[in-house]
């Protein structure tokens, strides 16, 4: 039993008992609640400790909506019925990816998986990626282009159209695509799909490009004063969000006397240093 809030009748304790909410004092029942709130799915690995009943949720990171089962392997099975079983697992598998397209989606959707988690980015992100990388192969954009460039270019998209501060430098950077296939994927999809994106706050940046500049928060937070300043004085708009926002960084460095060097800001956020100076002589000005 736990203890939560009050009786709305003589004010005493209210207590929990299975699924009914009970005055510890006069026995009023203040709420009852007989749905079962606990997770739909289980994990067959251990039944005897979580006995859910059915299986796991679907997921558009996967070409089958994780609705096909798997063959598992086993040490205990030798001789003839661990040949049978190899069999039996490699003709699943070749049932389960049809045709070519299939082919190309599961491999799309493992590098998407794989960028995602070099890039430490949330589930929702992969998701997004794999239904726009659907999608484009949907409208036929995958023909003549790398699998690689689409999957690397929806990790790309889905950040920009949700504002995360990912540069397409750092896409590059562990993506199995050079940037010239990342570049015609993103484009391809930009004007075909009609993307949402639209240029990210610099705000974005600066908490991540802080830590890995080891500055402290009040430079952190001057920056953000002169990110303000640059978009009151329109010195935002047409530039690299991620240049001003090193800029910025930069500049409130420069004013509380912290050993920051142009060429460490402009590296962390994947610009030349001549582009941070721009940003910055503006902000002198």
């Amino acid at each position: 039993m736990s203890q939560s809030a009050t009786c709305p009748e003589c004010q005493g304790v209210v207590r929990q008992r299975d699924t009914e909410r009970v005055c510890s004092d006069c026995g009023l029942v203040v709420s009852e609640d007989r749905i079962d709130r606990g997770p739909e799915w289980r994990q067959f690995g251990d039944d005897d400790t979580n006995p859910e009943r059915t299986g796991a949720p679907l997921t558009r990171a996967r070409h089958d909506r994780g609705l096909s089962t798997e063959i598992g392997r086993s040490t205990r099975v030798k001789g003839r019925k661990r040949r049978r079983l190899a069999r039996m697992r490699r003709q699943h598998k070749r049932a389960s990816i049809p045709s070519k397209a299939d082919r190309n989606q599961v491999y799309g959707f493992t590098e998407i998986r794989r960028l995602v988690g070099k890039l430490d980015l949330p589930r929702s992100v992969r998701d997004q990626a794999c239904a726009l990388f659907d999608s484009a192969q949907s409208e036929g954009l995958l023909r003549g282009r790398s699998i690689e460039g689409f999957a690397a270019a929806a990790v790309y998209a889905v950040c920009r159209t949700n504002s995360l501060s990912r540069t397409q430098g750092e896409l590059e950077a562990v993506a199995r695509a050079d940037g010239d296939e990342l570049s015609a994927a993103y484009d391809a999809m930009n004007r075909e799909l009609g993307l949402p994106t639209g240029p990210i706050d610099p705000r974005e940046y600066l908490p991540r490009y802080a830590t890995e500049l080891d500055v402290p928060q009040a430079v952190e937070s001057r920056a953000r004063e002169y990110v303000a300043e640059a978009e009151d004085r329109n010195l935002v708009a047409g530039r690299n969000p991620s240049g001003v926002a090193a800029a910025c960084l930069y500049t409130a460095a420069r004013d509380l006397e912290e050993p920051l060097t142009q060429a460490d800001a402009a590296d962390v956020a994947d610009v030349t240093p001549v582009t941070l100076r721009s940003t910055y002589e503006d902000l002198e000005d």
